[in-house]
């Protein structure tokens, strides 16, 4: 879909004391190490986090891929914001690209319109949407991510959860 320029800091969707989730912080890796950027939007702060923390748990990894939450609207309730979005994307990005996954219709639907026009919005180049399921999707990207796949690998890794049989 659409992509844009920015760079930005990595981040983990770990909550510290008195910051959001959307805004942890984490070590930056050496430039040869960068990699794709994983951003999770949900409709619900809590449901982005937990999201977040499973999928960097089962990486397996002290050293995760950036990963960053946009769960809620702004003012804390439930929903999806643009703006919580653009900044999630923005602290992933290490310049090799990044991948969103969301959860319900209107989160696709805000992702989906960032991404229309990237380049006004300021989404981070390259930045790709993955249709897939929300927590399956996610673990696939991350792990595909920390492991240094490229960012159509990482989109691949979270697509391909739809074929995963249960059953």
């Amino acid at each position: 879909m659409g992509e844009a320029p920015s760079a930005s800091p990595r981040t983990s969707a770990r909550p510290r004391r008195g910051r959001p989730a959307e805004a942890q912080p984490v070590t930056a890796h050496p430039a040869e190490l960068d990699r794709v950027g994983v951003v999770l939007v949900s409709h619900s702060r809590a449901v982005a986090a937990a999201t977040a923390a499973l999928a960097i748990g089962l990486a397996g990894t002290g050293d995760p891929a950036p990963v960053s939450t946009a769960g809620g609207t702004e003012e804390g309730g439930l929903g999806t914001s643009a703006a919580l979005v653009l900044a999630a994307a923005r602290r992933v990005d290490q310049g090799v690209g990044v991948v969103v996954l969301s959860d319900l219709g209107s989160a696709v639907g805000t992702v989906r319109s960032l991404l229309a026009e990237a380049d006004r919005n300021g989404l981070p180049f390259p930045t790709r949407f993955a249709d897939a399921p929300f927590v399956e999707g996610a673990v696939a990207a991350v792990v595909t991510a920390s492991a240094g796949g490229d960012l159509a690998a990482v989109v691949d890794a979270a697509e391909d959860a739809y074929r995963f049989r249960k059953g």
